[in-house]
């Protein structure tokens, strides 16, 4: 199942896969695991080619429970939860909609799909759980308190579950991306008060970060070679953590 630390026939499932992070993470896994993704739509789900496929809307719960039941039969052993949703706007004027959403995709669709992979894990004594958080969880951004608190959420839901589950040679990691260069990252610049330049400003590097680094580092993470790290929330945001 292991060559040079990198799994093969391992049987993976990546959430949100279509584009961006998701999709970069896709094309990093493909030819060295069984790689089988979550999205809203069928026909971009099936132009990745994947070993398979599960249809599913995050934010619903119906939808949400029928992916539980599938993770639970086709039995994973990894498992990347990197869909999310982004809205950006003050607190005062976040509708009910909006917040139900925003927490069902960012946090309570990784709880449940953790949920309901880690059986098999168990019973196996091996798995890997990469979330994919935000820097934001981290530092905390202005205007997009929803998305900051579900993405810190991922990070306590990651440190609880690494003590949880090291016992059975399962491993629970965040990553945080900074600004990425991505379709979501880009138009999350669009959407704040300060333009791209004023913002890549202020990263240390000068940079967005591609979505291909945050796809390099998963690929570590499920690796042998980092059997001993769990419970960590990595930043990877080009220095941005660090401060100006």
């Amino acid at each position: 199942m292991f060559t040079k630390g990198i799994i093969k026939l391992a049987r993976v499932l990546i959430t949100g896969a279509t584009r961006g992070i998701g999709k970069s993470i896709f094309e990093e896994l493909a030819s060295v695991c069984d790689v089988y993704t979550v999205a809203r739509s069928e026909d971009n789900l099936k132009h990745l080619n994947p070993k398979g496929y599960f249809v599913c809307n995050l934010a619903e719960k119906d939808s949400v429970d029928k992916l539980c039941e599938f993770i639970k039969t086709t039995k994973f052993d990894i498992i990347i939860n990197n869909a999310g949703e982004y809205i950006y706007g003050g607190i005062d004027d976040m509708n009910n909609e909006q917040i139900s959403s925003i927490y069902n995709v960012n946090l309570l669709s990784p709880v449940k799909i953790i949920r309901s992979a880690v059986p098999y894990m168990k019973e196996k004594k091996w798995g890997r759980i990469i979330n994919i958080g935000s820097i934001s969880g981290v530092m905390g951004e202005a205007y997009a308190s929803l998305y900051s608190s579900t993405k810190s959420g991922l990070i306590g839901l990651t440190k609880a579950l690494a003590l949880e589950l090291a016992e059975y040679n399962i491993t629970v990691n965040t990553i945080n991306p900074g600004w990425v260069d991505t379709d979501m990252g880009n138009n999350s610049a669009d959407e704040s008060e300060f333009s791209k330049e004023e913002i890549i400003s202020c990263i240390p590097q000068k940079r967005f970060v591609s979505p291909q680094e945050v796809a390099g580092l998963v690929k570590y993470l499920i690796s042998e070679e980092a059997k001993g790290i769990t419970g960590q929330s990595i930043n990877i945001c080009a220095g941005l953590s660090v401060g100006c």
